[in-house]
């Protein structure tokens, strides 16, 4: 007894839509249809996917054990209309990408786009874990991470590798060093990335390595405003070096006496790592690398 694939994709639709009426809209087909098929795929299996309450639903244990499932299908479906359309040649189709930042993303989009143009790309922007987390539930296709991932699910190459540093406005002390010792940023006030960020990731461990003890004064969820807090004055802020962008009343300085390094790496699930977009992507991302060296 299989699952008819029009009750599963209508039972996907109102689940990612939290709504019958919006995985309706989704499916391009009537609001009993979808009501149907679902009710018809919970009384032949006796289970309860969907919990009503009022114009949203709420998925039950077993619907969201189902809705994991469902979204790797569908994606797979997705892949298959795809590949058969453009016979290969990528002709068509859409492109999710999630990435730590704007700077490598960008780049990578416009290599991508000049070898295949016709090919739709969106970009989630965030922090390591969250853009990990989005490849892992299928929100995207390809990550841009800044860390070598120890998780047997995930296929990664490596793309670059980046020094971090520390800044400071023209009225700090330290403003005109060219280099500091990690030892010097004990206790200072420092502006840091949330935790989920790779950069303060990498400073933490250095510093950790180093025997420093690090005492964040300000923790912001953008790099915008870290530079905004750094530019008032309020303390000392840490970016990777390539991240970093001129400013007249900010100075970067080299940390003198300690590795510490992002290594930014293209990701994807290990087993869509064949996908004809995924493969595309990275391979005209990655022509300029020598060090595209799979690691699982």
């Amino acid at each position: 007894m299989a699952i008819a694939f029009t009750q599963l994709r209508s039972f996907h639709a109102v689940a990612e839509n939290r709504g019958f009426t919006a995985g309706a809209d989704a499916l391009h087909i009537s609001q009993p249809t979808v009501t149907t098929q679902v009710k018809e795929l919970e009384e032949r299996y006796g289970v309860e996917l969907l919990v009503r309450r009022g114009r949203r639903v709420e998925l039950s244990e077993t619907g969201a054990a189902l809705f994991d499932i469902s979204r790797r299908i569908m994606s797979l479906h997705e892949e298959a209309e795809e590949l058969l359309l453009s016979s290969g040649r990528l002709t068509t189709g859409q492109l999710r990408l999630a990435a730590v930042g704007p700077f490598h993303a960008t780049e990578m989009v416009a290599r991508f786009l000049a070898k295949y143009p016709a090919i739709k790309v969106s970009m989630l922007l965030g922090n390591s874990d969250q853009t990990l987390q989005r490849i892992l539930e299928l929100e995207s296709d390809v990550a841009i991470l800044a860390h070598v991932v120890d998780d047997p699910r995930v296929y990664s190459v490596p793309f670059s590798t980046h020094d971090v540093v520390v800044f400071v406005n023209t009225d700090h002390p330290w403003h005109g060093r060219e280099n500091v010792a990690i030892g010097e940023l004990a206790d200072q006030p420092l502006i840091l990335r949330e935790t989920g960020s790779t950069t303060r990731r990498a400073f933490e461990r250095a510093a950790e390595r180093a025997n420093v003890v690090i005492k964040p004064l300000l923790e912001i969820g953008s790099r915008e405003g870290v530079w905004k807090a750094v530019e008032m004055g309020l303390g000392i802020g840490v970016v990777a070096d390539f991240e970093f962008v001129a400013h007249p009343r900010l100075r970067t300085i080299r940390i003198g006496d300690a590795t510490v390094q992002t290594e930014y790496r293209l990701a994807c699930l290990m087993e869509r790592r064949h996908s004809p977009k995924i493969e595309a992507f990275m391979q005209s991302v990655l022509i300029k690398s020598s060090r595209a060296v799979p690691h699982p």
